[in-house]
């Protein structure tokens, strides 16, 4: 169902969007929690943390992946908030285009540096072959992946986040059922694992596209809007490649962190693996409040409705900050009990490792959800450099953490380098929401609404 953004109670449309985009994300998240968790209890820690210590590689290509196909469907959403039936679908092909030959790139290139990279990462003798073996299947299906975004991304600047949810929720299931045939039944270890992923990734993308073939008569391509147009496509670039860094410099800080993570050994690199898997589930809500903004904002833009993105940030900053306190304090409390879930017959060094993570991380999840709501806003506006710079202070400050405080203080540098991170990062992106706001208040445009809104 195409939902229409630019009329309506704000928070209830926000809502709306949000709730069934972070049931999908969890579901996402799910693809990787369930192998992990089926590697963990049935091959062993060994195989978990292999999976684990590849973890980074198959981060950064889902970020990157997200990144790319986000920006360029941030320009989809713009056309359709200002009803351009036309930029609708050109905009569409153009993104086609670019997410196939971004594939192609960066599948080559990440093949021929696989092997070099598990080595900088330090990843130890013993877990190195099997980390080769996941990350590299992984790889081969990015295409998979790259669809799967695309298209969902594509329906959701149009309004409508339930539809990839079910598509999401079904793949998930198939997802978990391959994973236990391909380990348990036909004994393919840790390869059936990421063969399972991709299998999955591929239906969600078929049932994508079946979907909109048949429910959206403003997709139904025409061989003109197939016509390159390069000031169209370098439009799109604008705001895809900076996401698409913006992201991947996200993961390479992430992978940083694995480098150094990986010194410690497998229990370790075990203990954290699932801490960090926990914790992704936690943020969910927070990324999903992020995602929905910069749609919101996408289509409230183009339609030059300003005083409705104010109206929006507003409402969905304080409900980000209730759940953000209470996810930190589920976790905070309960995190121990999580960690067991991954492994069967867990060593107290790894929960007691695991936890630590957990308690102190928890803490500081107000500034993640912040961080989340201003740049995707300012990105639903069309501002690709500010989020940008503050993925740069997020690695900057990851490092440093990583390198640094670890190497005074041990696991505990660890621990703090993405709570530090996010508060850099989030006072830029905030101090910019409201110096771009007081700007556009000169602008014309700027209307105070004088009716209320209407309910859905």
């Amino acid at each position: 169902m195409i939902r229409d953004m630019t009329i309506g109670n704000p928070i209830k449309l926000i809502l709306a969007f949000s709730i069934p985009l972070l049931i999908g994300n969890v579901f996402q998240q799910l693809y990787n929690i369930a192998d992990i968790i089926i590697v963990g209890r049935t091959i062993g820690v060994d195989a978990l943390a292999s999976v684990g210590a590849a973890s980074p590689i198959f981060f950064f290509l889902l970020t990157l992946s997200n990144g790319l196909t986000g920006g360029l469907t941030v320009i989809t959403a713009q056309k359709f908030g200002a009803k351009d039936e036309s930029g609708v679908r050109r905009s569409v092909t153009v993104s086609i285009c670019i997410s196939l030959l971004a594939t192609i790139v960066v599948t080559i290139f990440s093949i021929l540096c696989l092997k070099p990279l598990l080595a900088v990462m330090n990843v130890p003798a013993v877990l190195i072959q099997g980390a080769y073996d996941y990350i590299s299947i992984i790889i081969y299906g990015l295409i998979s992946m790259m669809a799967y975004n695309l298209l969902s991304s594509i329906i959701r600047a149009l309004g409508d986040s339930k539809t990839p949810l079910y598509f999401l929720i079904f793949s998930t299931l198939i997802n978990i059922v391959l994973a236990i045939l391909f380990i348990c039944v036909f004994g393919m270890g840790i390869a059936g694992s990421a063969i399972a992923v991709i299998i999955a990734q591929a239906i969600s993308s078929l049932c994508c596209i079946i979907y909109i073939m048949k429910k959206f008569p403003i997709l139904q391509l025409k061989r003109e809007d197939w016509k390159l147009d390069y000031a169209f496509a370098m439009q799109h670039l604008k705001l895809a490649l900076p996401m698409a860094l913006q992201f991947s410099i996200i993961a390479i800080g992430i992978f940083i962190i694995q480098s150094v993570c990986n010194t410690f050994g497998p229990n370790t690199i075990a203990a954290f693996t699932s801490a960090i898997r926990i914790e992704q589930i936690a943020t969910q809500p927070m990324l999903s409040f992020g995602i929905a903004m910069a749609t919101y904002t996408a289509q409230n833009y183009g339609a030059r409705k300003l005083d409705r993105i104010r109206q929006g940030v507003l409402s969905c900053s304080g409900i980000s900050i209730a759940i953000s306190l209470f996810m930190g304090f589920i976790i905070y409390n309960f995190g121990e009990t999580l960690i067991a879930i991954f492994i069967s017959n867990a060593e107290p060094e790894v929960l007691s490792i695991a936890k630590t993570y957990l308690m102190i991380s928890s803490t500081c999840y107000f500034f993640l959800g912040q961080l989340f709501i201003f740049r995707n806003t300012l990105q639903g506006m069309g501002d690709a450099r500010i989020p940008f710079i503050a993925c740069i202070i997020e690695l900057v400050l990851r490092c440093f953490s990583a390198l640094y405080i670890t190497n005074m203080f041990g696991f505990l540098g660890i621990c703090y380098s993405n709570p530090i991170s996010w508060a850099g990062a989030m006072l830029l992106v905030t101090i910019s929401y409201f110096r771009k706001m007081k700007q556009m208040k000169q602008s014309p445009y700027w209307q105070p609404s004088l009716q209320p809104h209407h309910e859905i």
